[in-house]
């Protein structure tokens, strides 16, 4: 007997068709022929939109399991952060000891390191496999980590943070601070570290404001790092509000006289990135000062500090002379990563100036593929003939959707010359 129908579509990440399965009356305790429940296949293939699904339809998040485990468990195992999200379910309902439970696997994890737990689990010494990879479902990055057919992602002590969050707990500034710095790869980027930030900017208070703020003194760079990132993301505010921020007048003064005195790029680069969520005439100065910096990052960072004189619903924008001279002079920058900036800079500016064009046509055989599909939109939204060409310099894009507005400029250029064209035509 085949498997049915909900199986095949969790097996394949067919999200839409999992959907629809369980709308039309589809079992979500459904089972294999090795008896493993879909909401376990799931979790193995790291798919947490499908995991969502199933519990939301009804699927046993608290099933037991053969090896003594339970999805839930099993999803705190995995790493994924998003996967123990959709798993947790209603905080308040779950017991004590189920809270106990998965606390307790959320800092074993934590205090081991996924390397040294995953080679009690698997029982091998051999070399772990180790991945970059990319949760396009929570826009974050973990390393995937492969060893005697075991795969994990290296969350685990964000996850440890979300638990107790929901659970409850408080943990001080200074014991998540040593955490997000302890991370094997401590970045924005990554998911531990976005749910360290994010955990302590929820909390919306003075003590943490000045926690953060005092960070700036500290020897490490990284801790500086760390203050400057939990500064920008309480200056967010209560995304459940539409009240403004409390800090914005203090985080911005701090940001200003931090970013003229820290010399380490990092730091620095994270200082500008503050900045650029302000509005005021002393920032683009600041900025504009940094445009010959030694760091790539640092002058990558530059163009998030210009003033914009005027804007669009679109998202297009007007910048000063000064500060379009600087984007000019970034996009022939000789680091491809300032280069990608300024083209998305550049494409989306109204400025008329020629200029723009010609550098925008200029990047049409950048190295970097961003940069190429932003200088083509870029044109096309200038009415520049040279977007129909350059279209056919982009090569394939992975995940096509993702793009498909941006890279839909040349075809919507052609359209308009056909529209305008049409009336002399009927004449």
């Amino acid at each position: 007997m085949g498997e049915g129908p909900l199986i095949t579509a969790v097996r394949s990440g067919d999200e839409n068709a999992v959907r629809v399965l369980l709308e039309d009356g589809a079992d979500p305790d459904a089972v294999d022929e090795q008896g493993t429940p879909a909401l376990c296949l799931a979790i193995s293939a790291f798919n947490s939109t499908i995991a969502g699904y199933l519990v939301q339809d009804g699927a046993d998040p608290d099933r037991q399991l053969p090896d003594g485990t339970t999805p839930r468990l099993r999803a705190v195992d995995s790493g994924s952060i998003g996967l123990a999200y959709c798993l947790l379910g209603e905080a308040a309902l779950l017991s004590e000891a189920t809270r106990v439970e998965l606390l307790a696997r959320a800092r074993q994890w934590h205090e081991m390191g996924p390397v040294a737990m995953l080679r009690e689990r698997a029982g091998a010494s051999d070399p772990v496999e180790r991945l970059r990879i990319r949760d396009r479902e929570w826009f974050t990055e973990y390393h995937e980590l492969r060893l005697g057919g075991i795969t994990v992602r290296d969350g685990h002590t964000g996850i440890l943070t979300l638990l107790e969050k929901h659970f409850g707990l408080h943990p001080g500034f200074d014991e998540l601070a040593a955490r997000a710095c302890a991370l094997e790869c401590p970045d924005r980027e990554h998911a531990a570290w976005w749910e360290i930030t994010s955990t302590l900017a929820e909390r919306q208070n003075d003590e943490t404001w000045e926690a953060a703020a005092a960070l700036r003194a500290h020897p490490n760079p990284l801790h500086r790092r760390f203050g400057a990132e939990v500064l920008i993301s309480l200056n967010f505010g209560d995304p459940m509000s539409d009240d403004p921020s409390p800090f914005e007048q203090r985080t911005l003064e701090f940001f200003l006289d931090w970013a003229k005195e820290e010399e380490h790029p990092d730091v620095l680069a994270e200082a500008l990135s503050g900045l650029g969520h302000h509005e005021d005439p002393r920032i683009e100065p600041l900025g504009l000062s940094f445009l010959a910096h030694s760091a790539p990052k640092v002058r990558a960072m530059l163009p998030s500090t210009l003033r914009i004189v005027d804007s669009e619903r679109s998202g297009r924008q007007t910048f000063t002379s000064e500060g379009l001279n600087a984007l000019l002079a970034l996009a022939r920058d000789t680091d491809a990563s300032v280069r990608k900036v300024a083209a998305y800079r550049l494409a989306h500016s109204l400025n008329p100036e020629p200029a723009v064009g010609h550098i925008l046509a200029g990047l049409l055989d950048d190295e970097d593929q961003q940069t190429r599909i932003w200088a083509v939109h870029g044109l096309a939204e200038r009415d520049d003939p040279r977007c129909v060409d350059g279209s056919g310099r982009v090569g394939p894009v992975d995940e096509y959707e993702a793009w498909s507005w941006i890279l839909g400029a040349p075809a919507r250029y052609e359209q308009r010359q056909k529209e305008q064209c049409a009336p002399a035509r009927a004449e």
